[in-house]
């Protein structure tokens, strides 16, 4: 990796993806080949046990398989060749039987499908410690008061766990999403050359095959990649989705708003410079990775446009493409269950900024009380007259209203926050109740 590979990524997640587990899932696929087509006759069970004992990383000078890619264009035409060899080794006869009826693009797809298993469990996990996070965040803030912001301007007061609930939300719909893919994307892929099939490749043998790595049965999808780019595009959305998070912290944490900060930590968020810094840099790793998906998941889709039955350079294209996103978003998410669980709330300066407009936040509420007297538009316009007064004047709108004898029954309860929430707090209660 690189010098960021700490701060951008998750070391679990790439591992599954390192060259040796790489390796790993294509010999593994080898392996469930030869027992596949011994299990129902293709030849006999003692070549397929030489062919699978052989089907190890310590008989692959991964070094010199890396050389050889160059020459076959993928991983499994040297892969192949060693195996075989070792296989050659210990009995002739069961070399004749390696990769029998099988092509480059069988092993390598099934073995990214391994591959991609591995961090779908992984992706489970997380995704359901981030949610548990972010619920208990919920419920605990759903009564705290806070402005609402739109268009990075004060609106209107909501609560925290309002905004909360927004995050939590959006991760369960991708909770859903990537479960409902799984039956799509966690299938084999072994058809041969062309997709036909052949004799060594019987329905029997394809179905012990699926059964034994544990997918799901496919015909040939060689170019036909809809489903590892509905992976693609749903860890697309993910990411967006984490970076939505991280980008309303981010912004929150900003010294003139200072209401929520990422958890506090030895020799965190510091400036080389400033010593008073406290910089969101969490927030950073995780919108840093979200900015890359999405060009990615366009290269992506680009290469789903494959020329017949097996394309030359988009199936190419995929490889380090789809690695990329898988560790990025597993990056992200690492560091947003920890951002959740840390966070620091202030309440305090929730409220006090919600007094930064001099009342000016509670201008709806004020004209809609007016307008059941005197209408909507005359309502309308004289709030509107006020605010503009008690902007020039640097007074608050209660002030102007009151010197302008606006007569309103319980102006001070529309000026009260907690009485301008709205169905803040029932919203929150509903999505709770929904996703628990």
């Amino acid at each position: 990796m690189s010098l960021y590979s700490e701060l951008f990524y998750c070391q679990d997640v790439n591992e599954f993806f390192s060259d040796r587990n790489a390796i790993l899932a294509m010999l593994n696929v080898e392996a469930a080949l030869a027992r596949s087509q011994a299990i129902h006759g293709i030849f006999d069970t003692e070549y397929a046990k030489i062919i699978a004992g052989c089907c190890t990383p310590e008989n692959i000078d991964i070094s010199k398989l890396k050389k050889e890619i160059k020459l076959g264009g993928n991983a499994a035409i040297p892969l192949v060749k060693q195996l075989t060899k070792a296989v050659k080794n210990r009995d002739f006869e069961a070399s004749k039987f390696v990769h029998l009826g099988a092509t480059s693009q069988d092993i390598i797809d099934t073995a990214t499908v391994l591959q991609i298993g591995q961090f779908i469990n992984w992706l489970d996990e997380k995704l359901l410690k981030l949610k548990v996070e972010l619920a208990k965040l919920t419920e605990k803030h759903k009564n705290t008061v806070m402005v609402g912001r739109t268009l990075l301007q004060q609106a209107r007061p909501i609560t925290f766990g309002l905004k909360t609930s927004a995050w939590l939300e959006g991760v369960c719909r991708s909770i859903e999403r990537l479960c409902e893919m799984k039956s799509r994307l966690l299938v084999m892929q072994l058809a041969g050359a062309v997709g036909s099939q052949n004799s060594n490749l019987t329905h029997e043998v394809r179905q012990t095959f699926a059964e034994i790595l544990k997918l799901n049965h496919a015909y040939s999808w060689q170019s036909q990649r809809d489903n590892i780019n509905e992976l693609a595009t749903n860890l697309g959305i993910l990411s967006g989705t984490l970076g939505k998070i991280a980008k309303d912290i981010s912004l929150l944490m900003q010294t003139e708003v200072g209401e929520v900060f990422e958890g506090a930590a030895e020799g965190k968020g510091g400036s080389s410079t400033m010593p008073h810094k406290r910089n969101p840099v969490t927030c950073a790793a995780i919108l840093a990775n979200a900015t890359r998906v999405p060009h990615l998941v366009g290269s992506m889709l680009s290469s789903m446009i494959q020329e017949h039955e097996r394309s030359a350079g988009n199936w190419h294209a995929e490889w380090e493409v789809l690695t990329d996103i898988i560790c990025l978003t597993a990056g992200s998410l690492e560091k947003t269950i920890e951002l959740i669980s840390g966070l620091e709330i202030d309440e305090k300066r929730m409220l006090a900024n919600i007094e930064i407009s001099q009342g000016l936040i509670f201008a709806e509420n004020v004209s809609l009380a007016l307008a059941k007297r005197i209408g909507k538009i005359q309502a309308h316009e004289l709030v509107e007259k006020a605010c503009k007064s008690a902007i020039s004047k640097n007074k608050h709108l209660k002030e102007v209203l009151k010197e302008n004898n606006v007569e309103i029954e319980n102006m001070d309860g529309l000026f009260n926050p907690e009485n301008s929430i709205g169905n803040s707090v029932e919203i929150v209660d509903a999505l709770l109740k929904k996703y628990e």
